[in-house]
């Protein structure tokens, strides 16, 4: 499994663990709907601000998000 296969599912988990939709998530991230629509889905990869606002929201490192841990 590559990085990106990892990062989609990995996002997806920790949205649908904490009960949120996607619409939410984009609205905590100021992001649109589309964009996180776009990363579960392995279409598009966040930047590295995006990997930090979405790190500091989990509350997890960036290497976890990113299945390096």
């Amino acid at each position: 499994m590559n990085y990106e296969n990892k990062f989609k599912d990995i996002l997806r988990d920790l949205r649908c663990e904490r009960g949120l939709g996607q619409v939410q998530l984009a609205k905590a991230l100021q992001v649109s709907k589309g964009i996180i629509s776009l990363w579960e889905n392995g279409l598009r990869e966040p930047n590295m601000y995006s990997l930090i606002q979405l790190a500091i929201f989990f509350n997890i490192s960036i290497d976890e998000l990113v299945g390096l841990r």
